[in-house]
């Protein structure tokens, strides 16, 4: 047996430099062996086989053979017939009943022996066949009343006969709202059109009529200003004018009056002494009234009400006001004072008496300093009800219309004190050239706020994000909620006036939404459900009903999340969700 076994060993070592895989074989104890087959050496201490990998299944003298296992896959369509893809592999599967078959081969030195040949294991899977919807299906889309009407060219009467779904609404204003399956309206369009042409026609012929409306804009907008005026006389009237006795427009109105006088009285004791700093104030005066009345119309404008081409609003109408307000006072107050300045020390200027001009200046003094005690109040109430301080609040510029009267009524302080200082000196002196560098001096300050505005109101124009703090406790109150396994991609900018915008993907338990659905259903009829179901049509509608319900709970999920967060901070206007 010995020597039989090395002739094979040398026959398979020339048949190819393929490796060998040498598998020992340790006998179990007595009767462990093949029925009629050897045991080896005396002892029970097996002997080695050699197995080579190739294309041929050698035969192994022991009853450790390898079972190919096989799967097979049956595809399942709704119609409940079935597809055999077929195995893996070529063996075939040994019929059931049959038990264990027994195989005599004959090895090199002529003996026999029997080997035992195990059943091939079958595993079947039954899988759903996959539809094919193609790149365009719309079969089950909802539609919204008012788009049936626009779209499909229907009347309100005509939606009546059809099937009406309630659906969970997406505003927060209202719980549920009523939707139409596309499919119903597009076959009723089909029956009051009689065909696809004849509804092209009238989309064609209204969508003619809209731009002739269109055109007639101001025409339409005079008879609705005369319909606003008749219905003024049963019906309140807005209080948009009411933003300019409160807050920031308080303060607004308020410089635009005192700065509107000391433009006046300025300008004429520029004309009556020929000062070159009193030229700059008035400057100063004049472009600070300009850009404050700029700044009223920022803060009318950034209250409109959202429409459909601005979803967002008009908060920025503010930032944007006030980057043209430091533009302005750039270009108009420090641009105008350098110029006069350098004038003045190129070509100096007997000054007349400066005794009218000291009393204008005191005066500005009096009425600067009361515009910006009142923008100071301002800030630091806004800024104690947000918890910031308050030079947080300026640079951030959280309330730019107050920011820019605070910065111009500190530059126009400090530039009627610096302004009423050259002129003593000049005089006091009887030098002009004082008077000039206190022209400068004065643009030189204007140009710095300018700079400031500009900058400030660019970084809030371009969507800075909300402070690290904020956005941690926005970000733990998602985390803390039991439906929420993480979030990511967490952006919060702030869209300006009191108002931020959150974004993140979150990443839902499945678990806890299917169980807040299940706490919602009557566990004993859904069993009866599941006992019920016998075939695979049975099965299909039952999983897709109650996958939609709960596809539905995770969107209830969602805008209860939504509605947290808006509650627990007002600031956060805007919501967006993602599912992860």
């Amino acid at each position: 047996m010995l020597r039989a076994v090395a002739a094979r060993r040398r026959a398979w070592g020339g048949l190819s430099p393929l490796p060998l895989l040498l598998l020992r074989r340790r006998d179990r104890g007595r009767g462990a062996g093949l029925a009629g087959a050897p045991l080896g050496r005396a002892g029970g201490r097996g002997w080695w086989v050699p197995v080579r990998f190739g294309s041929f299944s050698p035969l192994l003298p022991c009853n450790c053979l390898p079972v190919p296992a096989t799967s097979q896959v049956r595809v399942y369509t709704s119609d409940g017939q079935k597809n055999s893809t077929g195995a893996h592999n070529t063996s075939s599967s040994v019929p059931e009943g049959e038990g264990p078959k027994t195989t005599t081969v004959r090895d090199a030195g002529g003996q026999t022996s029997s080997l035992l040949q195990q059943p091939i294991q079958v595993k079947v899977k039954a899988v759903l066949k996959k539809r094919e919807y193609g790149p365009k299906y719309m079969k089950n889309n909802f539609i919204t009343g008012v788009r049936a009407i626009n779209e499909f060219c229907l009347k309100s009467s005509d939606l009546d006969q059809l099937r009406k779904i309630r659906r969970r609404s997406p505003h927060d204003d209202t719980e549920a709202f009523t939707v139409f399956l596309r499919s119903d309206v597009e076959a009723k369009a089909l029956e009051v059109w009689g065909s696809l042409e004849a509804l092209a026609r009238e989309r064609k012929r209204r969508k003619e009529a809209e731009i002739e409306y269109r055109e007639n804009l101001f025409r339409n907008q005079k008879l609705l200003k005369e319909y606003k005026d008749f219905l003024g006389e049963t019906k309140p009237r807005s209080s948009a004018s009411a933003i300019f006795l409160r807050g920031p427009g308080k303060v607004v109105m308020v410089a635009i009056c005192i700065n509107g006088l000391n433009f006046f009285f300025k300008l004429l004791a520029w004309v009556y002494t020929g000062s070159a700093s009193m030229f700059s104030e008035a400057i100063h005066s004049l472009a600070d009234t300009c850009n404050q009345a700029l700044l009223a119309v920022g803060i009318s404008q950034s209250v409109r009400t959202p429409d459909p081409s601005h979803p967002y609003g008009f908060a920025n109408m503010r930032y944007i006001a006030s980057l043209i307000s430091g533009v302005g006072i750039f270009m108009m107050g420090a641009g105008l004072s350098w110029y006069h300045g350098v004038i003045g020390l190129l070509h100096p200027q007997p000054i007349e008496s400066l005794l009218w001009a000291y009393c204008i200046l005191a005066g500005s003094l009096v009425s600067e300093g009361a515009t910006l005690l009142v923008a100071i109040n301002e800030i630091r109430r806004s800024a104690r009800a947000r918890g910031l301080s308050f030079y947080q609040y300026v640079i951030q510029a959280r309330d730019p219309s107050t920011n820019v009267v605070l910065l111009e009524d500190t530059a126009a302080v400090l530039g009627v004190m610096l302004a009423a200082t050259c002129m003593g000196l000049t005089s006091f002196t009887g030098n002009p050239y004082y008077d000039s560098l206190g022209s400068l001096g004065v643009g030189t300050l204007l140009g710095a706020v300018s700079a400031f505005l500009i900058y400030t109101n660019t970084e809030a124009l371009l969507g800075r994000s909300i402070q690290p703090d904020q956005l941690q406790r926005l970000t733990e109150l998602l985390e803390s909620d039991p439906a929420v396994r993480a979030i990511h991609d967490v952006k919060a900018t702030d869209m300006g006036v009191s108002q931020v915008r959150f974004k993140a993907e979150v990443d839902f338990d499945g678990r806890v939404v299917t169980r807040s659905y299940l706490e919602k259903q009557d566990i004993e009829q859904l069993l009866q459900e599941i006992q019920q179901v016998k075939t695979l049509e049975e099965l299909e509608a039952f999983m897709l009903k109650h996958g939609e319900n709960i596809i539905d709970t995770l969107g209830a999920e969602v805008d209860r999340l939504e509605k947290e967060l808006k509650q627990r901070n007002p600031e956060v206007r805007h919501v967006d969700l993602e599912i992860l």
